[in-house]
């Protein structure tokens, strides 16, 4: 280990400062993890095991996991221990996983059976478990294991699956995509494939299969039947929900504060709640133009179609600030293809 990195260590232990902390950690990464890695490594584990601080003994977890190399068994040992210290278990399940693999199935299958552990660690040995065996565990869950409940835990299948002797699962299939986004032909279907080209960016980072976000895909025929029964969408927009629903997809840009997240056909419905009707009444509000469906919002500003003003199969999209007493709708793009070219350049 170099004189720089003691130094820097030594500070690292001395900080009583977060933010002065959280400099020294990054400044440790950036200039000596890809070139002596281990000592960076080094530092951190000794902090993790004997810093004073333990809200940043925690806090160096997830850096430390993320060094790590696959099956780098210099660190098992460490994370043997970490996921027996209450505080350092959460990622320490992780770091187990990365660098013991499969040997470390039997260690979280007691870590999630165990009751007297909060139901938060034990969600997260069943996710992680999940995760890396391909095994379908955590079905239908949040995909953050502290909103599960223990109810949840599917302990037996567990069980079941370790007298099995941890056979590998076949993972999720991905969500059902038209066929256009590969080989799109008029000018629409080539705005969806340039829309699903920004989001398969963004597909890239979520490891997290049974949950997925960021598609568009084929909508459900029993959802679209529906639809059309409550409203009389234009042509653009309907081909969009059919063929192209978006699927948990959130989009940034500097019109926006949270990004702006537009709906699928299978919430489209339960989302004009709190717009159009009251949601716990079910009743219809009476300062919401029914002519405005919302088909997306950024942080509850919403943005809808005017379907009376429907032109050439399309309808220009309005918005509003929430909150404000009442609705004063502004024109944000002429038409939903409008809408969907700015979200693709950003503009």
């Amino acid at each position: 280990m170099s004189n720089t990195i003691v130094n820097l260590t030594d500070t690292l232990f001395a900080e009583t400062d977060g933010n002065k902390f959280a400099t020294l950690k990054d400044k440790l990464i950036r200039s000596y993890a890809g070139k002596d890695r281990q000592a960076v490594i080094e530092a951190f584990v000794r902090y993790a095991r004997e810093g004073r601080l333990m809200h940043w003994r925690t806090f160096l977890m997830t850096d430390i996991v993320r060094l790590v190399a696959p099956a780098e068994n210099t660190w098992r040992p460490f994370f043997e221990w970490a996921v027996t210290e209450p505080s350092l278990t959460y990622w320490g399940i992780d770091g187990l996983l990365k660098t013991a693999g499969r040997e470390a199935y039997p260690t979280l299958i007691t870590l999630a059976a165990n009751e007297d552990l909060p139901t938060e660690q034990r969600a997260k040995a069943v996710k992680s478990l999940a995760m890396y065996s391909r095994q379908p565990f955590d079905r239908e869950l949040p995909s953050d294991p502290g909103y599960w409940k223990p109810e949840q835990l599917r302990l037996a299948e567990l069980v079941a699956w370790q007298e099995q002797g941890y056979p590998d699962g076949a993972g999720y299939a991905p969500p059902q995509v038209h066929p256009s986004l590969l080989h799109p032909g008029n000018d629409f279907e080539k705005l969806m494939a340039k829309l699903d080209k920004l989001l398969e960016k963004k597909r890239r980072k979520n490891k997290d299969h049974a949950n997925p976000s960021d598609w568009l895909v084929v909508a459900d025929e029993k959802d679209m039947t529906y639809i059309r029964g409550r409203w009389a969408l234009p042509e653009v927009y309907a081909t969009f929900l059919q063929y192209y629903s978006p699927l948990k997809v959130t989009l940034t840009g500097p019109d926006f504060v949270e990004g702006l997240s537009l709906y699928g056909a299978r919430e489209l419905a339960e989302r004009q709640g709190g717009y159009a009707y009251n949601a716990v009444t079910e009743e219809n509000l009476a300062d919401w133009p029914p002519y405005l469906l919302v088909i997306g919002d950024d942080g509850a500003d919403p943005y809808c179609l005017d379907l009376s003003a429907a032109k050439d199969g399309d309808a220009p999209v309005y918005t509003a600030a929430h909150g404000q007493g009442t609705w004063d709708f502004e024109l944000y793009a002429e038409n939903f293809t409008m809408l969907i070219a700015k979200l693709i350049s950003g503009k």
